[in-house]
């Protein structure tokens, strides 16, 4: 298994709104940032430290402006802290090994789906497509993707 870490180097080649996003807890606009409409099959993993942290195939359009998850790819990369900033009692969510700030996660999710709804800044995210999995280290994800013979996944 990778070791993934805060990587100074990754940090110096954030753009700026990356840099405020992920290091200091600022929020992108809202249908303004590269993947919320993103429909492409891959993996989202932390833009500074690589950790897998949400799979497309868990995304849904929360018609919120931001990619919404209803679960981490790997709850182990997935820290929740409680954030009281703006008057608002709202849960945080933190890469685990990267210590990026993410977004937000809230109860307004898929109530199927666990009803869940992780609230991600695309600036904190740097996307994997299926065909790229294992050219980039992450072909054990693969999986994830395949489809069964009647089309779900398996």
């Amino acid at each position: 298994m990778d070791t993934y870490r805060k990587d100074p180097e990754a940090i110096t080649r954030l753009t700026r709104e990356q840099y405020q996003v992920t290091q200091q807890d600022a929020t992108e606009p809202a249908f303004r940032n590269e993947f919320w409409d993103n429909h492409e099959p891959g993996l989202y993993v932390d833009v500074v430290s690589g950790e897998p942290l949400f799979a497309s195939v868990n995304k849904y359009d929360s018609q919120s402006g931001w990619p919404s998850f209803t679960v981490p790819v790997e709850p182990g990369n997935v820290v929740e802290l409680q954030d009281a900033t703006y008057g608002m009692a709202r849960t945080e969510v933190r890469s685990a090994h990267g210590d990026s700030h993410l977004g937000h996660v809230f109860p307004d999710g898929p109530r199927d789906q666990g009803g869940l709804r992780y609230c991600i800044n695309s600036a904190a995210l740097r996307f994997i497509p299926v065909s790229d999995l294992e050219s980039e280290g992450y072909g054990e994800y693969r999986k994830l993707f395949e489809t069964t013979d009647d089309g779900s996944a398996s």
